[in-house]
């Protein structure tokens, strides 16, 4: 048996038949940016999240460093960010010129909320919540430190289509909400794709003007702006994602309760679920001692896993200008030694699975 870590073709062909429908109809309607299916996406999306406006754009990534840009994060400004976050998350304030100031991860993976005032200082103007792996951040205490010191939020929900904190949808909490619809994510493209959400009608437009050259009409051009516009094609095909989210969800939810049930190695180290929240299991991420070892001998059985992330971003080469060394952040660098994301994908079969857990359930290092 030979299991991918995750397997775009196996979604993809449970609703083949209306993809490949719905590209003819854009493909034949002569019109490929910024048009009804756009439209349609964005106030499918916005009542899907629960927000009043959703924005297009062209990247998970140009969400999130036009989000910061929009509210005013430049050079000089600190934006306080999870240590263990994938490293686009980071390039989102810098790329701005604003300086990532890190806070260790909780034993659910995500921002230790309890850690963020003491990183507050006189120069920071937000935080960045990343919703990591489909888990919540503690947004009720991330709102609370933001609101005592009049910070900025901005949510990463990349990996986070559809969860929620405390029975709200995540992405609706701070100022904006980003979302990738990379291939890989719960509600993925078929190529890139991004958008935005906030309940800000200016805020909104001021996305939606900067997207498309910083112009409110054509040739008329308000600022100085960028390309960053969701296209034709992927709105419509999104628009047909977004029908199914909910069942792609609650399988991948029956998988991750298949494997935290029958999981049993005392080696290993389960995803915990933060009380409070719910989760969309963008990735089913273990903890384990031996990690490389384990990835090995699933490897030699057929069994691919992926690293979700070996290398914190403040060990990266892009941030070594930052001046940190290891030892600066050990909870982000224990768990970039540890975590593996094992398979986990819509059309999965039961025999796949339970091939999964009965070679980690053997596994003696």
């Amino acid at each position: 048996m030979n299991i991918l870590p995750n397997d775009l073709h196996r979604q993809y062909s449970l609703h083949a038949a209306e993809y490949e429908e719905k590209a003819l109809e854009v493909l034949r309607s002569g019109w490929y940016i910024l048009g009804k299916e756009v439209e349609a996406f964005e106030a499918e999306w916005a009542a899907y999240i629960g927000a009043r406006h959703c924005v297009g754009l062209a990247s998970g990534l140009d969400a999130l460093w036009i989000s910061f840009r929009l509210l005013g994060v430049g050079e000089s400004d600190e934006v306080i960010v999870c240590s263990n976050a994938y490293i686009a998350c980071v390039m989102g304030i810098s790329m701005n010129g604003a300086r990532p100031v890190f806070v260790e991860p909780d034993e659910y993976d995500n921002i230790d909320a309890e850690k963020i005032e003491a990183a507050v200082t006189p120069r920071t103007k937000a935080i960045l919540a990343v919703h990591l792996f489909g888990q919540a951040c503690d947004m009720d205490r991330v709102m609370e430190i933001a609101r005592r010191h009049g910070l900025r939020v901005v949510e990463d929900c990349a990996q986070s289509h559809g969860n929620h904190w405390r029975g709200r949808t995540v992405g609706t909490f701070g100022d904006v909400g980003c979302f990738s619809f990379y291939p890989t994510k719960g509600c993925g493209a078929f190529g890139d794709a991004g958008c935005i959400v906030t309940d800000d009608a200016d805020l909104a437009e001021r996305f939606r003007v900067y997207r498309n050259y910083g112009s409110e009409r054509r040739y008329h051009n308000r600022v100085v702006g960028t390309n960053s516009r969701l296209d034709e094609l992927q709105a419509g095909l999104l628009r047909v994602k977004l029908r199914h989210l909910d069942e792609f969800n609650a399988e991948r939810r029956a998988i991750a309760a298949r494997y935290t049930a029958e999981l049993e190695n005392p080696r290993v180290r389960l995803p915990r679920v933060r009380p409070g929240a719910d989760c969309t299991w963008h990735q089913y991420v273990v903890h384990a001692g031996g990690r490389d070892e384990l990835a090995a001998f699933l490897k030699e059985r057929g069994i691919g896993t992926i690293i979700h992330y070996p290398i914190p971003p403040h060990l990266s080469q892009a941030y070594a200008y930052l001046g940190k060394k290891p030892g600066d952040y050990p909870i982000a660098e224990r768990y970039a030694g540890e975590v593996l994301s094992l398979p986990m994908y819509n059309g999965m079969t039961a025999a796949e699975q339970g091939a999964v857990i009965d070679a980690i359930n053997s596994w003696e290092p």
